[in-house]
């Protein structure tokens, strides 16, 4: 059997060290290093050539280390962390280092921000502005109420994990149905990531359903690695071979992985 083609790009990961500050809240705090060799090599091992270093909510808006990451390893990019009151020179200089957006991740339980007040809207015009995009990691009830409220803002839209990682009700469910009508309004993308989050049996009719409206263009694949939290359950060769499961066409995977370079490199 010839095995499958490799994706040009994993669009999700995380790198970190045991140095690095611990948010008051994170919800785990793993006790090891997950530093970008290790990544490497893994991506090596795989024959992956790009990586996309995603800002964890674990460290807060403490992106010392992927700059430092990106700084050494250009064929990374990466997205960060940042208040609402972060400055257009903040934002030029982050970009100018290899950051191509901006993670927005909150609790569940936590409320969105005014969506309609000038600090929120003067965030989402400076990213635009930086050409920074920005990515929900959400509630499906946060993502109902975000993604209409985007719409106007000109900002480029990723959501993270299949947009179903806390979504209740699933594909039926307000999250999921939001995230289907920003699609078809032509500026939001979104990741198979972190499939091993999911119900296993539930990951094919999602991935479908999301091809039939987005398209490959506007799909990306991202392995989760470390898999903080599953460490002792998931490997880097078992979100691949979820990958080819659950997009068993060849073709479809090679349009995501383009379409996942195009955006984040080129």
């Amino acid at each position: 059997m010839v095995p499958p083609e490799p994706p040009v790009i994993d669009a999700h990961c995380h790198v970190f060290t045991r140095a690095m500050p611990f948010t008051d809240g994170a919800w785990i705090r793993p006790d090891y290093d997950y530093a970008v060799e290790t990544y490497l090599a893994a991506l090596d091992g795989h024959g992956i050539s790009f990586g996309v270093v995603t800002a964890a909510s674990l460290f807060g808006d403490y992106n010392d280390y992927t700059l430092e990451v990106l700084a050494r390893h250009k064929r990374l990019r990466a997205t960060v962390m940042l208040d609402l009151d972060a400055g257009p020179g903040e934002m030029a200089a982050l970009k100018a280092h290899g950051a191509c957006g901006v993670r927005y991740q909150l609790p569940v339980s936590a409320p969105l921000p005014d969506l309609a007040g000038y600090a929120f809207r003067r965030f989402v015009r400076r990213l635009t502005d930086a050409g920074l995009h920005i990515e929900l990691n959400l509630s499906g009830a946060q993502l109902a109420a975000i993604l209409p409220a985007l719409d106007d803002s000109g900002v480029d839209v990723v959501v993270d994990h299949f947009g179903l990682l806390r979504a209740e009700q699933g594909m039926a469910g307000e999250g999921f149905q939001a995230v289907l009508r920003a699609i078809d309004r032509g500026r939001t993308r979104v990741k198979l990531s972190a499939g091993f989050r999911l119900p296993e049996d539930t990951l094919a009719s999602y991935a479908a359903r999301l091809i039939e409206v987005a398209g490959p263009e506007r799909l990306f694949w991202g392995s989760d690695a470390p898999f903080v939290g599953c460490e002792d359950r998931v490997t880097y060769a078992q979100t691949l071979e979820t990958f080819y499961r659950i997009v068993p066409d060849a073709r479809l995977r090679r349009r995501m992985s383009d379409a996942a370079l195009r955006f984040y490199f080129f």
